[in-house]
C-alpha cells in the first residue's frame, strides 16, 4: 500500500517524544509537513531538529504551545491555522491509589488527555469540513476498555476519549472527514519504562523489569511484551491517508490483544 501523504499537514501533540514522536516520524516519511508540538520552545525545537535529521528533506515546522489549556489551545491554532490531520496524541498517566486520588488529580487528567484533544477537534474540524477532506484521530489506551485499578482517573479519560471521538464523528457524517480513535496497548516509552520500575523491583534489568510487568500486571497481553511505538505510528499513518476513507467512528486496536474482546 501506498500511503503517500504529500501535500497534507499533519499536527501531532505531544510530540516531542514517546509515540508522539514516533507518529510524527511515520507521517513525515509519508511526505506530510508535520508540526511538532510541545509545551517548551527549546524542546519542540530539538524535536523539529531530530526528525530532520532522521527523515530526509522533512518539511517539520515546531509549534510550541500548552494545548492542555484554552489559552495554550488559541495560540497553537494562531500559529497553525490550517491543518489536514490532527492526531490528539497528549496524555499524561501515573499510578495513584484510587482512594487518595483528589480533586484536583481528576481534573487535571481530564484537562489534558480529554479537553485538549476536544478543544484542537473543535478548532480544526469545521475548516477539514469546509474542505471536503480531514483526518481527526485520538490516540485511546487498553485503559478505555480495561480500567487500570492502579490508576482508574486515567482509564477515566482514555473511555472519554472513545465518546468523543464517536460523536465527533457523528459530526462530521458525510463530508469526507473521518475521525477514529486508536487503542494502544502497554507501550515501550520513557515513560512507561518509569512506570514498569514503580511497579515491579528497580534492581531487575530492563528486560527481565518488562517481562515480570506483562506477567504481574497485564497477563491478557496475547504478544507478552510491550509495542514498540512505531507500531502504533503505523496504524495512524493509515488512518491519515486516503486508503482508510470508509474507516470512521471507530477505535482501532493496537494493543497486542490485550483488550479481551472481538470488539473495544
Amino acid at each position: 500500500m501506498q500511503l503517500d501523504l504529500t501535500g497534507r499537514t499533519a499536527l501531532v501533540t505531544g510530540s516531542t517524544q514517546g509515540i508522539g514522536a514516533a507518529i510524527a516520524t511515520a507521517l513525515a516519511r509519508s511526505g506530510a509537513r508535520v508540526a511538532v508540538n510541545g509545551r517548551k520552545g527549546e524542546t519542540t525545537e530539538e524535536a523539529a531538529r531530530r526528525l530532520r535529521d532522521e527523515v530526509a528533506g522533512a518539511d517539520v515546522v515546531p509549534v510550541a504551545a500548552d494545548v492542555a489549556s484554552e489559552e495554550g489551545a488559541r495560540q497553537l491554532v494562531e500559529q497553525l491555522p490550517h491543518v489536514d490531520v490532527l492526531v490528539n496524541n497528549l496524555g499524561i498517566f501515573g499510578a495513584q491509589p484510587a482512594l487518595e486520588i483528589t480533586d484536583e488529580e481528576w481534573r487535571r487528567y481530564f484537562e489534558v488527555n480529554v479537553l485538549s484533544a476536544v478543544r484542537l477537534t473543535r478548532s480544526y474540524l469545521p475548516g477539514m469540513v469546509e474542505r471536503g477532506w480531514g483526518r481527526v484521530q485520538y490516540i485511546a489506551s487498553d485503559s478505555a476498555v480495561v480500567t487500570p485499578a492502579e490508576m482508574i482517573h486515567y482509564g477515566m479519560s482514555k473511555t472519554a476519549l472513545l465518546a468523543a471521538s464517536r460523536g465527533f464523528a457523528k459530526e462530521a457524517a458525510g463530508t469526507g472527514v473521518t475521525v477514529n480513535s486508536v487503542i494502544a496497548g502497554p507501550t515501550h516509552t520513557e515513560g512507561v519504562e518509569k512506570f514498569v520500575y514503580e511497579l515491579v523491583d528497580q534492581d531487575l534489568p530492563w528486560e527481565r523489569a518488562q517481562r515480570e510487568f506483562m506477567r504481574l500486571h497485564r497477563p491478557q497481553s496475547l504478544i507478552q511484551r510491550l509495542i514498540e511505538p512505531e507500531e502504533i505510528a503505523n496504524m495512524v499513518v493509515y488512518l491519515s491517508s486516503p486508503l482508510s476513507s470508509a474507516t470512521t467512528g471507530g477505535a482501532l486496536r493496537v494493543d497486542g490483544g490485550y483488550v479481551d474482546s472481538i470488539l473495544p
